[in-house]
């Protein structure tokens, strides 16, 4: 029959070699996540074959078809007379034909607190591929728009001389 033999070791040498395999287990560890990471980087970077990625969809493009429908503009700001900002607010219906030309049916309009409703009326717009244009409407009322990519919302500013007005339009229901 073997005999074994006992191994005595002091507390000091338990102690480093605790340490010791605390210290491979960590390291291993670190190098199997590091290589993990790499791992996933790679096939982030380059894909894997056969395997479907998403694609960045299409730059979004504008148009005059991008505004159709009919919208509320409401919207308020400044009218300066004599160097004198006068206040002014409107709400009206824009109705877009998504062809470059619209019309009014309806507006109320709050000049220093003087209230005018005008007639029905029309006017035009472009917008770029960039989501960006102008709108002018037939009583020579010219305003920069931006349009929203799905058509929902544009934002307006007035570029008449002696304004300081914007606003935004929204589709509705008709």
């Amino acid at each position: 029959m073997k005999t074994m033999k006992t191994l005595k070791l002091t507390k000091k040498e338990l102690t480093t070699m605790s340490t010791r395999l605390k210290m491979k287990t960590i390291t291993s560890s670190l190098l199997f996540a590091g290589a993990l990471i790499s791992m996933i980087a790679v096939v982030i970077t380059f894909g894997t074959p056969g395997v479907a990625r998403a694609q960045t969809p299409a730059p979004t493009t504008c148009g005059v078809y991008t505004l159709h429908g009919f919208y509320l503009f409401a919207t308020h700001g400044f009218n300066i007379v004599g160097a004198v900002a006068q206040p002014k607010a409107i709400v009206e219906g824009i109705d877009f034909h998504g062809d470059g030309t619209l019309s009014v049916p309806f507006a109320t309009v709050s000049i220093n607190g003087n209230i005018i409703q005008p007639p029905p009326g029309g006017g035009v717009y472009t917008v770029d591929a960039d989501c960006t244009g102008t709108l002018t409407f037939s009583s020579g009322i010219g305003f920069a728009i931006f349009v929203q990519p799905n058509g929902r919302q544009l934002w307006m500013i007035q570029t008449n001389p002696n304004t300081v007005f914007e606003g935004t339009a929204t589709r509705v229901p008709h």
